[in-house]
């Protein structure tokens, strides 16, 4: 099993890197049309979404071939959309933060999150339909939500920072921001429920709920011990002292979640690669 795993390390990478890359940029966008954050918080967002697009594209032109034998298997005609999709996005998300910078970046705001959706719609492509169309859907599902979670965290963690340097600055946008996150983490339970339960994923066996107790049951239990319920109450936490506008201590809340939230990531990507079960 953590051979499986280990084969298939650069692809979790990418999950990882796509996921903070887009969520981020997502959550910049987010407070840049709902709520009074500051530009420096936006534009800095904005700097280190593009930031983890670029590192992203990196590791899309290092993933290797599939490990033989492997659950997922990859069709190399959507590689050069994905790729395109990644250097749109970084160029536009730097064009945001300078846009931002002085006053607007609401066009290459709206172009850059097209040019995200886009990449994890290309690897989506890539990774699941050569198991069916269906397999697609759930795929980019999956991905959407690790990015919301695992990005969304990152930048509530950075906006939980700025309070330190802007007292003024409205509890509105920490709030909104940790709500957000506490619903996609619960999103996250319900549909590991609903996978567990239906046994989803290419390399799924057994039946329902049979990943609980199968030869990646260990795995699949950190997933959802660590990666979802432990963040699901430290958010719940989070919302709680961000409205009471304890800032030092939502923001150390988020910062444990930072390190949860992403490792739930990796035991969902390696389990996704790994053994073909969708968590």
């Amino acid at each position: 099993m953590a051979d499986q795993i280990a084969a298939n390390l650069a692809l979790i990478n990418w999950t990882v890197l796509a996921a903070l890359a887009v969520g981020s940029f997502a959550v910049a966008v987010l407070t840049r049309f709902r709520t009074s954050a500051t530009r420096g918080y936006l534009g800095f967002t904005a700097f280190c979404a593009a930031g983890f697009g670029l590192l992203t594209y990196l590791s899309d032109t290092g993933i290797p071939n599939l490990a033989t034998g492997s659950p997922v298997t990859a069709d190399p005609a959507f590689d050069g959309l994905r790729r395109g999709a990644l250097v749109a996005f970084t160029v536009l998300a730097l064009v945001t933060m300078i846009a931002t910078a002085r006053g607007g970046g609401r066009r290459p705001a709206v172009l850059a999150m097209a040019a995200g959706l886009l990449a994890l719609g290309a690897g989506a492509l890539t990774w699941g339909l050569p198991a069916g169309a269906g397999a697609v859907a759930l795929l980019l599902l999956q991905l959407l939500v690790l990015a919301a979670a695992t990005g969304g965290v990152f930048a509530a963690m950075i906006l939980g920072h700025w309070y330190l340097v802007t007292p003024k600055l409205p509890e509105a946008p920490l709030v909104l921001v940790a709500r957000g996150l506490l619903g996609v983490t619960a999103l996250q339970v319900v549909l590991f429920a609903v996978w567990v339960g239906l046994g989803a994923g290419p390399g799924a066996t057994g039946g329902p709920f049979a990943a609980l107790t199968g030869p990646w049951a260990l795995f699949v239990w950190l997933r959802l011990v660590v990666g979802l319920i432990f963040p699901l109450v430290v958010s719940w936490a989070a919302v709680q002292t961000a409205r009471t506008r304890s800032m030092e201590s939502a923001t150390g809340l988020l910062y444990i979640n930072v390190g949860t939230i992403a490792a739930g990531t990796i035991l969902a990507a390696g389990l996704y690669f790994g053994a073909g079960l969708l968590v």
